[in-house]
């Protein structure tokens, strides 16, 4: 199966819209789990569930011309990303309607907590994007494993790196964030 995913990410990218109407069904999945994945870190009350965030994804990755796919581990590792940037915009707008934009009258309680935690994602955003900076590939992998919930497996084969090197990128980066971020890292747990 995973050579079939390949043969479609391969013939996709190379122009053939049937083979992403084939290749949906095979990966949609585990691409439902890594929506789930990336839903465990927002708030309890988002706006998008795991099948919207699926379908915003999709949208993008279907735009995504100029990418050669590799593999379905690459192709999932593109989604993550693009997963946690579709929920990154949306922390942006929720900031942006706190600043005054689309007015709308709402019970004080209800309207702390939600921006508080848009306001977390963003800042865990800008930290994730120091490391990526300074650190690739230790920012890489926390990416992959603690939000596109790619198994270690998984993640070395993405990097193209060992078992014993993932585990070692991921403990930097999580002591790395804590010290650079200061928040609470539950968001990598």
């Amino acid at each position: 199966m995973q050579a079939d995913i390949t043969q479609l990410l391969v013939r996709w990218g190379g122009g053939d819209q049937a083979a992403l109407d084939r290749l949906l069904p095979l990966v949609y999945d585990q691409l439902k789990q890594m929506a789930h994945a990336h839903l465990r870190k927002e708030r309890a009350d988002h706006t998008l569930n795991a099948t919207a965030l699926v379908h915003e994804a999709y949208l993008e990755l279907i735009d995504a011309q100029q990418v050669q796919w590799k593999d379905r581990v690459h192709f999932l590792a593109i989604g993550s990303r693009v997963m946690r940037r579709v929920l990154v915009d949306y922390a942006l707008k929720r900031k942006a309607q706190k600043r005054g934009g689309g007015w709308q009258k709402v019970d004080l309680e209800e309207a702390l907590l939600p921006d508080a935690q848009a306001e977390t994602v963003l800042e865990f955003d800008d930290a994730l994007k120091r490391l990526e900076e300074v650190y690739p590939r230790p920012s890489k992998a926390a990416e992959l494993y603690y939000f596109g919930g790619l198994t270690l497996k998984e993640v070395g084969e993405v990097l193209a790196v060992s078992h014993a090197t993932v585990i070692r990128d991921l403990r930097f980066a999580k002591a790395w964030l804590a010290r650079e971020w200061g928040g609470d890292l539950g968001l990598l747990r």
